[in-house]
């Protein structure tokens, strides 16, 4: 591949230009000469090397450039193409182009964060090579006698047994500290065999699950609906509304079958891999080799693998996270986003996109048919449907007929104890009618969840003297308590430090107040010695392998209470599980942002849906202190229609999505006055050239944010709204110019539909 020197071109009528969009934090298309050596070698997508400022920067290839209107005008030619083949297909150059011009964010930069390690610097191209895996294979079916003396070598052939009799090196490794060496042994005495493995562009093996010979009712219908739909081509976006349990991954599967036998690609995005394995199982066993997985947790060099063994058209199915969105599937035909309600799907830094609203604009460039899945769909889909523009199919039953499970009430306020003294205590965590029905749940030998969306032991300390509560001192948050470490930690900047013995102000004595999920778990553990109590939060998963290997030993049932965040509940199909508690509903409903009695219901429909997915019926408890509060009432008879239905009135009558488009302007300093001061300035320019009232454009501040400070930094915010994109659009086109006039000491981002207020 040939490179050249920075030469400045005097640009001619005969001159070859190209657009080129720079990996660099800068905004627009650059115009470079095409040197002769590379006429005719060029194509869009392609990166290539260009100069930019005093050194050189990664660049890709858009296409011809028109020639500058000034005369005279001097260009850099481009110094090196990087690629034979272009990383990029035309279809995802498009795509991304309108994710970048619809978020506001530098095209290069949108371009560069789409690639995979190995693509996304300005380095040749490296053909990825196939990993070489290895498996340790049992050689029996039981562990013998002579293992008894042995118990590493006994307990590592046990979980090898359990898990089928196969399974890799890493996995067991994981699962049993010091199974290397113990798995040699073993081998050694011929009860294992260790082989390796070359594997494929696809996935690591999966669990055998068989097809069902039968679908429900419910199912056939929307498996028809969706092939009808592949075979009519075109695009088309259905929401599959169906209730937990009934089934829906099964009908994904089925339309991906379709799509194959069409030979089209088929893209699933599901809202965290780690916390959805069985589906990412079911892709495997059912396809095999015929699939990728695209998510942060895969290695550099797995994830340039999979990239580019869907770009040569040898892979033809991609799951994976919301990044996924831009994977290179060849011939889409499909898109399925599993959990398309989930929060997840929208990333909150640098380009702050939707990766459901992507798919569905991805389809629509594809020609593609598009599948929104839930059990409580997001308001925004909801209102698509209404309006006619996506089609809604609906599966209100589940498998095998198995009953929704009944969710009952917890009166907080009643269980919380009443001695008639100044200072009440806290509602036991573990309320009465909750200890029953976990001793119950023991009895019978099935296995109980407990939810809780808030980590640690304590959720603040507070002051018996003076009643002031222990901050973060670079964040406007309190400080929690993890028993385990003995430290106090803050979960917006990470600072921590071991529990003060009292209060740093009056040196008076502190009390622990708030309930986290590492307080649940010793709770359980007093109260029910005998039951086999784990947490899984991201403070015990400090992994996707041990996210994996507690659901594992869950599934297994070597656990009893499983007690965790929202991690335990999405996606997960647990037959033993026939008690859920939703220890406090209240948590989510207090936070200041709009969405907040939806996000609720969402959380708690999710969460009590984990329940009798097996033979044995299901039972919820709700412990709140607010049960008359809309999404707690109405999850308790299952009825999302109407929850739904008076939140979208509530919506219309305040302006907000999905009846507006909104745009949040958030600004952080170091310096609270310039930061105020810039705050005001910029809503000042705003305010001046706010389109008439006609067009509908609102704003709302500047104000500081709910939480004012993170990590040292004020921090203030701006909203907009208005009836549609295209009504801000001039207005944040005006503000892009004036940000530049704004100091450095300040940070202004701009957020397009918004995913949290806080």
């Amino acid at each position: 591949m040939s490179e050249h020197a920075a030469t400045v071109f005097l640009v001619n009528a005969s001159a070859a230009l190209a657009s080129v969009a720079v990996g660099r934090p800068v905004r627009g298309e650059f115009t470079y000469v095409v040197p002769d050596i590379l006429s005719g070698r060029l194509v869009p997508g392609q990166r290539v090397l260009v100069p930019f400022g005093r050194g050189t920067a990664l660049g890709f290839f858009l296409g011809p450039a028109s020639p500058p209107a000034e005369e005279g005008v001097k260009l850099k030619p481009i110094q090196r193409v990087l690629e034979e083949s272009p990383s990029l297909p035309p279809d995802l150059i498009a795509l991304l182009r309108f994710a970048a011009e619809h978020y506001r964010y530098p095209l290069g930069e949108v371009i560069r964060s789409a690639l995979p390690p190995g693509l996304s610097k300005a380095e040749d191209e490296k053909e990825a090579r196939p990993d070489v895996q290895q498996f340790a294979v049992a050689q029996v079916a039981e562990p013998p006698a002579e293992l008894r003396r042995a118990p590493a070598q006994s307990a590592a052939l046990a979980y090898l047994l359990a898990v089928g009799g196969r399974a890799p090196l890493e996995e067991v490794a994981h699962a049993i500290p010091g199974a290397r060496e113990t798995l040699k042994k073993l081998a050694s005495r011929g009860l294992v065999r260790i082989e390796e493995q070359v594997l494929q562009p696809g996935v690591r093996e999966g669990l055998e699950q068989g097809r069902p010979a039968l679908l429900t009712p419910e199912q056939g219908v929307a498996v028809k609906s969706l092939q009808a739909s592949l075979e009519a081509g075109g695009f088309q976006t259905v929401l599959l509304h169906g209730v937990t349990g009934s089934g829906k991954t099964e009908v994904y599967l089925r339309a991906v079958e379709h799509a194959l036998s069409q030979g089209k690609g088929s893209l699933v995005l599901v809202p965290e891999i780690a916390l959805t394995p069985q589906l990412v199982g079911r892709f495997r066993s059912r396809f095999g080799a015929e699939v990728a997985v695209l998510h942060s947790g895969l290695k550099d060099r797995e994830r340039l693998f999979h990239w580019q063994a869907l770009r040569k058209g040898t892979v033809r199915i991609a799951v994976g996270v919301r990044s996924a969105i831009w994977a290179p599937v060849e011939n889409l035909g499909l898109v399925v986003v599993d959990e398309e309600h989930d929060p997840s799907f929208k990333q909150e830094d640098k380009l702050r996109y939707n990766a459901r609203d992507m798919a569905v604009v991805r389809g629509k460039q594809a020609g593609a048919l598009v599948v929104l899945g839930s059990a409580t769909p997001s308001l925004e889909s909801l209102e698509n449907v209404r309006r006619g523009r996506y089609g809604v199919l609906e599966m209100k039953r589940r498998v095998d007929d198995r009953p929704m499970p009944g969710i009952e009430l917890v009166d907080l306020r009643i269980e919380r104890p009443r001695d008639g003294g100044p200072i009440q205590e806290e509602a036991p965590i573990l309320s009465p009618p909750l200890l029953d029905a976990m001793q119950e749940t023991l009895e019978r030998g099935q296995q109980t969840i407990l939810f809780l969306n808030r980590r640690g032991h304590s959720t603040f300390l507070l002051c018996e003297v003076c009643g002031l509560t222990l901050k973060c001192s670079d964040c406007d948050v309190c400080l929690t308590l993890h028993r385990s470490s003995s430290r106090v930690v803050c979960h917006y900047c990470g600072l921590s430090s071991p529990v003060p013995e009292h209060c740093r102000e009056c040196t008076g004595p502190l009390l622990k107040l708030g309930i986290g999920t590492e307080r649940v778990e010793a709770e359980v553990a007093e109260r029910l010695p005998h039951a086999r109590v784990a947490r899984l939060d991201r403070d015990s998963a400090t992994s996707a392998e041990r996210v994996t290997e507690l659901l594992a030993a869950f599934a297994r049932r070597e656990i009893d209470v499983l007690v965790g965040t929202q991690m335990v509940a999405k996606g997960h199909d647990f037959p033993g599980v026939t008690l859920v508690c939703v220890v406090m509903a209240d948590t989510s409903l207090a936070i200041p942002d709009f969405r907040a009695a939806e996000r609720t219901f969402h959380l708690l429909t999710q969460v009590a849906g984990r329940a009798g997915r097996g033979k044995d019926p299901g039972r919820v408890l709700v412990q709140t202190y607010n049960p008359e509060s809309e999404p707690v009432k109405r999850v308790l008879v299952h009825d999302f229609d109407g929850f739904a239905q008076q939140e979208l009135e509530w919506r219309r009558a305040l302006a907000y999505p999905p009846f507006t488009r909104l745009v949040a302007i958030r600004l952080e300093g170091e310096h609270p006055e310039q930061t105020a001061r810039v705050a005001r300035m910029l809503g000042d320019f705003l305010s001046r050239r706010m389109p008439p009232a006609s067009a509908g454009v609102r704003m709302l501040g500047p104000a500081l944010a709910p939480i004012a400070r993170v990590r040292g930094r004020t921090r203030w915010q701006m909203l907009l709204k208005a009836p549609t994109h295209a009504a801000l659009a001039p207005l944040l086109t005006r503000l892009e110019v004036k940000l530049e006039e704004v100091p450095a000491g300040v940070k202004v981002t701009i957020d397009v539909d918004p995913g949290a207020m806080l």
